[in-house]
């Protein structure tokens, strides 16, 4: 059994969030951040709610919340990451998407719904980042991805 790496940030709040990513409503799909660690890994929170614009179109009748959105939630999840964890890149960053592999929707994720990113650094390579997230609910797999970021000025 490995042994964890040390947690430097247990809790990043919305607000932290919003100081951290230049994402804006409707556009920001986490709510916190826990437990960042030196291996630079961490847990993205999104609590899913019927009130959100997706619903109005996907789908009305069966509201299931867009797979696409838990992907950029992964790539959010791992900006506040890869910013907190590093020296000096505290300020407001653009996080651009430079990949998505291996990405599957394991099970529909529906309103009431709590959302858990667990992100883990797979390497990096200057501005770049690496990562393969587990979105969870209720400690099950819905869905995983590697996802590639950069972060810019």
């Amino acid at each position: 059994m490995t042994e964890e790496s040390p947690v430097k940030f247990a809790l990043v709040d919305i607000n932290a969030i919003l100081q951290t990513l230049p994402h804006r409503f409707p556009m920001l799909l986490i709510d916190r951040v826990i437990n960042i660690r030196a291996d630079y890994s961490g847990i993205g929170i999104k609590n899913v709610t019927f009130n959100e614009p997706a619903f109005q179109g996907h789908f009305p009748e069966r509201p299931v919340y867009p797979g696409v959105m838990m992907i950029e939630a992964m790539a959010q999840t791992a900006g506040v990451i890869g910013i907190k964890s590093v020296e000096g890149t505290e300020k407001p960053r653009a996080v651009y998407f430079l990949t998505i592999d291996k990405c599957k929707f394991r099970k529909p994720v529906l309103p009431g719904d709590t959302i858990e990113y667990h992100m883990r650094s797979l390497g990096r390579r200057k501005a770049m980042w690496w990562f393969h997230g587990d979105a969870k609910v209720n400690g099950q797999v819905v869905a995983e991805a590697d996802v590639g970021a950069m972060l810019t000025d």
